[in-house]
């Protein structure tokens, strides 16, 4: 029988596919930092980690933080052999971050909702002026 288990999702900058089938996640976040709204991240990818068997679509889905979905990934194809894991990657590119405040990330495995996450999208502020003279 076909079942998976979300074990985690990462949200990172960029991945790559190393020697020996390894993953190599480039900039891991739980923030994201922007200089002012509305702003465009050009680029970010989520990984979620499965472990189970038998072939799922998945999709990911960000809402922004008054619930409303923001961008919604393309539905994907993955599978896991017989017993053991596997790394499904969405990459997102061109997001658009109208305001700051909470984000919620949502998994889907062949339509149900598995996991939803938060982040949050915050303004790069200057440091405060102190005053002082060096």
């Amino acid at each position: 029988m076909d079942s998976a288990t979300l074990a985690y999702s990462i949200l990172c900058d960029d991945v790559r596919l190393e020697a020996g089938n390894k993953l190599s996640l480039m900039g891991v976040f739980q923030n994201v930092y922007v200089p002012n709204f509305p702003a465009t991240v050009i680029k970010f990818a989520v990984v979620n980690h499965w472990e189970g068997q038998g072939k799922f679509q998945t999709e990911v889905r960000i809402l922004n933080p008054h619930g409303k979905e923001t961008v919604r990934s393309a539905p994907g194809q993955f599978a896991i052999a017989s017993p053991g894991p596997a790394d499904n990657i969405t990459f997102f590119a061109n997001v658009s971050f109208d305001e700051p405040g909470s984000y919620t990330l949502q998994v889907f495995l062949s339509g149900d909702l598995v996991r939803e996450s938060s982040f949050s999208v915050l303004s790069m502020q200057a440091p405060p002026d102190t005053g002082t003279v060096n």
